[in-house]
């Protein structure tokens, strides 16, 4: 399929499900040429189907952001079809369930490979493009737990406060290019990765774990996303958009 690039192209990685599904539908329904990442072309029919239902198209990508040969073989494939890349949300990423003392050495590779090396690897094949036009953002999504400490997920809370840290210093890299880096940094969001804990925070959230008594849905980071790519923050380089429900506001 050839693409015409008249529109703004963003990539969305590990876009099949849950965040990065609704973040790769938010983006296409706001007028953007949107290629998603998936690790198997077959199993994005659910991506597919709600991306037809909305009257939208994503174009998907196979990539596996933990592989080098992988991410420079899909970028590669997207360059073939446009000629530049306007966004770039790195949301692909893996969870966690490691006591923090007990995960093994292999368990803390894996999750800093996918979520931190991942977002490394994708930033690094867009910013050729970005810096010869000067002009681009980068998203990247985090996860509460970049701060708050969940003591039975040490590999995923080390990960993600490494992604948090990476978007600041790109950040900085990028400033005076006019390319913006933003992290979005969700709080309890009701995934597949979440389906496992459902009773333990319908609990909390009734307990008022939350300043807003609900769960997150992934609409609501897409949304946060949606606002960032078009512009709507253009002086907020390196900042941390919460998108908690108020679930990390100092309260007495």
């Amino acid at each position: 399929m050839s693409t015409s690039t008249s529109t703004p192209v963003a990539v969305v990685t590990g876009a099949n499900s849950g965040i990065g599904r609704a973040t790769a539908l938010h983006l296409a329904q706001h007028g953007y040429t949107v290629f998603g990442t998936v690790r198997a072309l077959n199993k994005a029919d659910k991506l597919l189907a709600k991306a037809s239902e909305l009257g939208v198209t994503i174009e998907l990508v196979e990539m596996d952001v933990a592989d080098d040969d992988s991410v420079r073989t899909g970028f590669a494939d997207i360059m073939r079809k446009v000629s530049h890349i306007d966004v770039l949300v790195n949301n692909a990423g893996i969870g966690g369930n490691g006591v923090t003392e007990e995960c093994t050495p292999a368990q803390y590779h894996e999750s800093f490979n996918v979520n931190v090396v991942g977002a490394i690897r994708c930033t690094q094949q867009v910013l050729p493009g970005m810096r010869a036009r000067k002009t681009g953002a980068i998203i990247n999504i985090t996860s509460i737990s970049a701060t708050v400490v969940s003591i039975n997920r040490g590999e995923y809370c080390i990960a993600k406060a490494g992604l948090s840290m990476l978007s600041q210093l790109f950040a900085s890299r990028l400033g005076s290019e006019n390319i913006p880096v933003y992290e979005v940094r969700p709080g309890v969001i009701k995934t597949d990765m979440t389906s496992g804990v459902t009773a333990k925070y319908d609990k909390l959230i009734a307990e008022g774990l939350c300043v807003q008594s609900r769960w997150g849905v992934p609409d609501d980071i897409g949304r946060a996303v949606a606002a960032l790519a078009r512009g709507d923050f253009p002086f907020s380089t390196g900042q941390v958009i919460m998108v908690d429900g108020g679930l990390t506001m100092p309260r007495l």
